[in-house]
């Protein structure tokens, strides 16, 4: 793991102070005059002087950071630029190279992973989208550890396998939902989860939460089990309110409608119960459908603790 400040630290402040200090020397600095306009040590402008400090080409090369060194160069030997103000130069292109451009790509080729994020974003800002999509991926890992320590859990993976799944703030679709690929199926009495939480690998299981959000329902985690009625009864039991669905069909077991994030049985039976979250959905099945049961809840740890709290029953 490396950081975007490491990048700072080891690539572009070595560059930068490197340029200015031969900059400057051009100008008729002596090396005493640039290691205090710079604030470093005699020792340390000799090193910039003779090449033994490690810079890059990429920065040194950006035509943003040679106008910039150009104009604090002469700004610190006209005096008509304080150290302060040449600092405060230097940050403001930091953070503007730091904002999706060469400091950020720089960083993606130390952070390989960061890729899948595209370039659109800041590591900087809280609210920025590559946070909020690693918290989901995070609490749903956290929510598949639940269910792997839970005894019985792998009794209630239906045949098709269950997920579980947690969407963004404000989900739109599939691709807003992080979930298992290839989902959890129940390995001679163990759950096994193939592989770490990805967005937009669940059609299924994502469909019938952003259905239930999408009839009002306060809920970004869900998590589908087998159906059998003594499960609903037990969930029913511990107080959380269960709600049947009809699956609509084509007559060929295929669900109706052209959206595949829409599930209307799901909206219909949702907007007419209206309960409280966390809560049941279930369907009994139908032609060529198998029954399946659906927890959901406030995010993936949340809807694995009630199902660890049944099994514990």
């Amino acid at each position: 793991m490396k950081f975007v400040e490491e990048v700072v630290v080891e690539e572009f402040l070595p560059t930068v102070r490197s340029m200015l200090a031969a900059d400057l020397r051009e100008r008729g600095f002596t090396q005493r005059e640039v290691a205090e306009a710079l604030g470093i040590s005699q020792s340390a402008v000799s090193k910039y002087a003779h090449g033994e400090v490690a810079t890059s080409d990429a920065i040194s090369a950006d035509g943003r950071v040679r106008d910039l060194v150009e104009r604090v160069g002469a700004g610190l030997a006209t005096g008509d630029m304080s150290r302060v103000q040449a600092l405060v130069e230097i940050e403001v292109l930091i953070r503007q190279l730091e904002d999706g451009d060469l400091l950020a790509e720089r960083h993606r080729e130390a952070m390989p992973d960061l890729r899948e994020h595209g370039g659109d974003f800041d590591v900087h800002d809280p609210e920025s989208t590559v946070r909020t999509t690693e918290e989901v991926r995070s609490s749903v890992r956290r929510g598949l550890r639940i269910l792997r320590n839970t005894s019985g859990f792998a009794a209630l993976v239906p045949n098709v396998g269950s997920n579980l799944v947690e969407c963004l703030p404000e989900a739109a679709d599939v691709e807003d939902v992080a979930a298992v690929p290839g989902r959890i199926f129940d390995v001679r009495g163990t759950a096994t989860v193939p592989s770490d939480p990805e967005f937009g690998v669940s059609e299924h299981v994502a469909s019938v939460l952003l259905s239930a959000r999408t009839a009002g329902a306060p809920v970004r985690g869900a998590l589908n089990l087998r159906y059998a009625p003594d499960l609903i009864e037990g969930l029913r039991a511990a107080g959380y309110p269960t709600v049947e669905f009809t699956v609509e069909t084509d007559g060929s077991g295929d669900k109706t409608g052209d959206d595949p994030a829409t599930r209307p049985g799901v909206v219909e039976a949702v907007r007419a119960a209206t309960p409280d979250a966390p809560f049941v959905l279930y369907q009994t099945g139908g032609f060529g459908i198998e029954p399946i049961t659906y927890v959901l809840g406030a995010d993936a740890p949340v809807v694995a603790r009630i199902v660890r709290d049944y099994c514990r029953e």
